[in-house]
């Protein structure tokens, strides 16, 4: 720099690489940051190793029909190696929808994966264990991984990912038709940082590997699960739950497995919709037992009678939100007990109830009028955590 000031011949081109790296993170737009790394070759390795995120262009967010359908490109043999390669520092990698990619194409995250701490393959048919062994020994610093409909994956596959990941805060599991309880239980052993598990159509899974999970377990999506009596008590035994999902449980022989919930003091948000065989008993001991219960979903829950919403009324003190939309036992003399009680709602989700009468109904929004009562039916609610939404 000496040489250059005496020549008066200064320019952004001599700056070291540490004073570009810095010039190239305080760029905002996207495209200012894409013509930075088309400036020139060296310009271009500045760019290249400051990139944390790459998502190709098949991946998607959201799987319908239309994005299903598409063709899609052969993600092994045409880009993930030399992309790789390039970009060798990324900390979130989302290959979701890359229905080509097979577990060779995974081999050089073990050379460039040590940074990696989210991984996405939703929907990666092709992937199976050997894949996500790759992935265990190239990423020992996971803390996000999602395998939404990753049939190839078994509990053998989990075991040794948990094993390697012991960082893991989120693992989306849903409609991986292989993994049973047992791989549940290695992936909640070996990882004492989990925060957030999804096992939503799982038909292996009865929750009995949940038990003795970490309390930093606070979200578990269960939606259409097999659950029995000793995998709800499994799910809560953490401590720390404060979202669980078990819409559309499935029937057990077993009956309702419901009532182990009413142990789980620190639940916030729990979506019963479609829980059609919930009893009223069940309903009266999480009431009792779920002091902090702030929003509720029986939606579709026809077996809860009166005795049911009497306790909703009388023991959920800081309720704010409640659907009912459709509950084929919530009577007059229902909607009076939830009138008279929860004094914290806020919001209710009403409509199609067809054993009410519109007088009730007028005579509830009159003599709580701080209650907003809506129509629509909400299908699902927000999951607390980013990974999952």
């Amino acid at each position: 720099m000496g040489d250059l000031s005496r020549n008066n011949a200064t320019s952004i081109m001599h700056l070291p690489d540490d004073c570009l790296t810095v010039i190239f993170h305080g760029l905002d737009s996207p495209t200012d940051r894409e013509s930075f790394g088309l400036t020139c070759r060296r310009w271009l390795g500045i760019h290249d190793s400051s990139r944390r995120s790459l998502q190709f262009s098949c991946s998607f967010t959201l799987l319908t029909p239309s994005s299903l359908s598409k063709k899609v490109l052969d993600i092994h043999t045409l880009h993930l190696h030399k992309l790789l390669r390039r970009f060798q520092h990324l900390e979130s990698l989302c290959l979701s929808g890359c229905r080509e990619l097979n577990d060779a194409g995974l081999t050089r995250l073990l050379n460039y994966g040590s940074d990696l701490q989210k991984l996405n393959l939703d929907f990666c048919l092709k992937v199976t264990d050997y894949g996500l062994s790759l992935v265990a020994s190239g990423c020992p610093l996971l803390t996000s991984i999602s395998l939404y409909r990753c049939p190839g994956i078994t509990d053998l596959g989990l075991e040794t990912l948990a094993n390697a990941c012991f960082l893991m805060e989120y693992a989306n599991l849903s409609y991986c038709i292989q993994i049973s309880d047992n791989g549940l239980k290695a992936l909640t052993q070996a990882c004492r940082r989990l925060k957030g598990v999804n096992i939503s159509h799982c038909e292996g899974i009865t929750g009995v590997g949940f038990k003795g999970c970490s309390n930093t377990l606070a979200y578990i999506e269960a939606e259409s699960c097999m659950l029995k009596p000793d995998g709800v008590t499994g799910i809560v035994s953490g401590g720390g739950l404060e979202y669980l999902n078990v819409s559309c449980l499935s029937w057990s022989p077993l009956g309702d497995p419901l009532a182990g919930i009413g142990s789980s003091s620190s639940i916030k948000i729990l979506n019963f919709r479609m829980c059609r065989t919930v009893s009223d008993a069940s309903i009266a001991a999480i009431a009792k037992g779920c002091p902090l219960l702030e929003e509720w979903n029986l939606a579709l829950c026809h077996e809860v009678s009166i005795s049911g919403w009497q306790a909703v009324g009388l023991y959920c003190k800081n309720l704010k939100t409640l659907h009912v939309n459709r509950c084929r036992n919530l009577c007059n003399g229902s909607l009076e007990a939830l009138r008279d009680g929860c004094k914290s709602l806020s919001t209710l989700y009403l409509s199609g109830c067809i054993r009410l009468s519109p007088v009730a109904v007028e005579l509830f929004k009159s003599q709580r009028a701080e209650v907003c009562v809506k129509e629509e039916e909400v299908l699902s609610l927000n999951p607390p955590f980013l990974e999952f939404r």
